[in-house]
């Protein structure tokens, strides 16, 4: 007979449940929101659909495997390991389009006039692929080898059939969790994005500080738009660095320190924190981007009220706040008219046979024409 849960592991289990529904209902519900907002369609929301889709795995496979291990299941080892890299694979790619989303919004604030030419939806796609490839590359490392299998089997920790009670800490290498996985590959870039946005903040307050206006749009409010976004998104990123970060101290804490004790409280919270994670992004999305916003309050009424709402769609005051033209494209005058379009009120003119001037064309002619008649 198994033992009986205590409180903390029921209060554990109860929160990681709210989470992993909240996560689920909250990214679907993003997703859902890009399809149905042509306005959401954007590079940028590519890669926060990205984001969102390793959320919805994390509420919908993680914290269920998650659950299970905390309540000292019996596996084989490399199952608990497969477990345990799945986690480490949809880290990764959450870190990486987090990534992807600090340099998109750059891009567009360094060169917002040539930006639509440089990040085409076709280069966003193949950026991530491209980061969950390497997602995948990262998160899988423990399966090649670079795991604690050896070090059980010297100690005799584990029986011949590779049955061991599943724990992250018994399959997953700290020496790999520590020098590569957050050394290399999640402080690394968070500290590259914490560097991106603090340029993208300075080159949009430098730009907001000119007060450049033009016969035609204002210039400050596409800044004063791409001020807003940046912003939350870099809510996002602060977000995640808090959720994830006590985590891997403890970690480093079990590597360099491996005779202190660490309460097993704390690493129910630091658990809860990375799992929680991935519920508040919809949320921060709801309350700092109006789109998310707009598209979400559709999704209720037509959806779960069973209202009938218009259509969500590019609308003309959505279309102005795209990036502007360049300017000098801005005052050129519109193409001439094709000749269908023309309006013609003139009588039809006549086409006489041959009754020319020589003197009316051009001066070569009349004079080629003269040196003929006087020949």
């Amino acid at each position: 007979m198994p033992e009986p849960l205590s409180p903390s592991q029921l209060l554990y289990i109860g929160m990681e449940v709210a989470i992993a529904v909240t996560s689920v209902v909250g990214n679907v519900m993003v997703v859902w929101a890009v399809r149905i907002n042509r306005s959401l369609r954007d590079t940028t929301f590519c890669f926060i659909v990205s984001l969102a889709l390793a959320d919805i795995a994390v509420g919908a496979l993680v914290i269920p495997l998650a659950i299970t291990i905390s309540i000292g299941l019996q596996t084989h080892f490399y199952s608990c390991l497969l477990v345990a890299c799945t986690v480490l694979v949809l880290t990764q790619s959450s870190i990486l389009a987090l990534l992807a989303i600090a340099v998109d919004r750059y891009l567009r604030v360094k060169i917002p006039t040539s930006y639509r030419r440089v990040v085409t939806p076709r280069r966003a796609g193949l950026a991530v692929v491209l980061c969950w490839t390497v997602a995948f590359m990262v998160g899988l490392m423990p399966m090649l080898g670079w795991n604690n299998l050896s070090g059980l089997q010297q100690n005799s920790s584990i029986s011949p059939d590779l049955v061991i009670t599943c724990q992250f800490e018994n399959v997953i290498s700290m020496d790999y969790m520590v020098y590569f996985n957050f050394f290399s590959w999640v402080l690394p870039p968070l500290l590259l994005m914490l560097v991106i946005y603090a340029e993208i903040f300075y080159m949009i307050h430098k730009q907001l500080n000119k007060k450049v206006t033009t016969s035609h749009s204002d210039p400050n409010k596409y800044y004063d738009k791409e001020l807003n976004l940046a912003k939350s998104l870099a809510l996002v990123l602060f977000l995640f660095a808090i959720s994830w970060l006590p985590l891997h101290i403890l970690n480093c804490i079990t590597l360099f320190c491996p005779h202190c004790q660490k309460p097993m409280f704390l690493i129910y919270i630091a658990i809860l924190l990375t799992h929680g994670n991935s519920a508040v992004n919809p949320i921060v999305y709801a309350f700092r981007i109006k789109k998310f916003r707009t598209a979400f309050q559709k999704i209720w009424e037509q959806y779960i009220c069973c209202k009938d709402t218009p259509a969500l769609d590019m609308q003309p005051s959505e279309r102005k706040e795209m990036p502007d033209p360049d300017p000098r494209q801005v005052a050129a005058p519109p193409p001439p008219l094709s000749p269908k379009e023309v309006p013609n009120n003139d009588p039809p003119k006549l086409h006489l046979p041959t009754c020319e001037n020589p003197l009316e064309q051009k001066p070569k002619q009349a004079l080629s024409v003269l040196e003929q008649n006087t020949v």
